[in-house]
């Protein structure tokens, strides 16, 4: 992906944030165009209206992506990033969720979900740890599927993913009644 440029910016959310979510990649038609994560496509205002549906804003989370360039096929489309790419960048990953600090981490698919073992490993699998909240090097992780409209019509349609979000805020709430502080 050299020559790409990497959505990475004050426009992912508040270095405050105690909430990270992690995508895949950013997709050509949205955040590789617009710069913010989860922009511009239907993913995006998919995101949008499940977080919202749990009381949460942009303003309160940070979102970061496994891969931080728009991996294309040869004929330019959106592709799955290679486990070279992940790994490329899982250091940016890493110093991503040490800067943040955040207390829950939301995984928005199996590439994301697989990108977190590099940092702290896990034996964690998407169909089978998705709708439950897991600790994961000292967080609370919560494994969804990917706000994208294909696996809304295929893997997990929109009443499971927005109760795979009441699981967000229940997470996001356990640990504010653990420090007595707000998102």
């Amino acid at each position: 992906m050299c020559g790409r440029s990497a959505v990475l910016s004050e426009a992912n959310g508040s270095v405050g944030a105690r909430i990270l979510f992690i995508g895949e990649a950013p997709g050509r038609k949205g955040a590789d165009r617009t710069r913010i994560p989860f922009s511009g496509d239907q993913s995006g205002k998919n995101l949008d209206r499940f977080i919202a549906s749990i009381g949460l804003t942009r303003a309160q989370i940070f979102i970061t992506s496994a891969a931080l360039c728009n991996p294309r096929s040869p004929a330019g489309t959106n592709r799955k990033p290679s486990k070279t790419e992940l790994e490329n960048c899982a250091g940016f990953l890493r110093r991503t969720v040490e800067l943040i600090n955040p207390r829950v981490v939301v995984t928005l698919g199996s590439v994301a979900l697989e990108a977190l073992k590099r940092i702290q490993s896990h034996d964690l699998i998407l169909k089978d740890a998705v709708g439950s909240i897991h600790e994961w090097n000292g967080r609370l992780l919560v494994p969804i599927y990917h706000p994208s409209p294909q696996v809304l019509a295929s893997h997990r349609r929109e009443q499971a993913q927005l109760q795979d979000y009441k699981l967000v805020r229940q997470a996001v709430d356990s640990h504010q009644r653990a420090v007595g502080s707000v998102p």
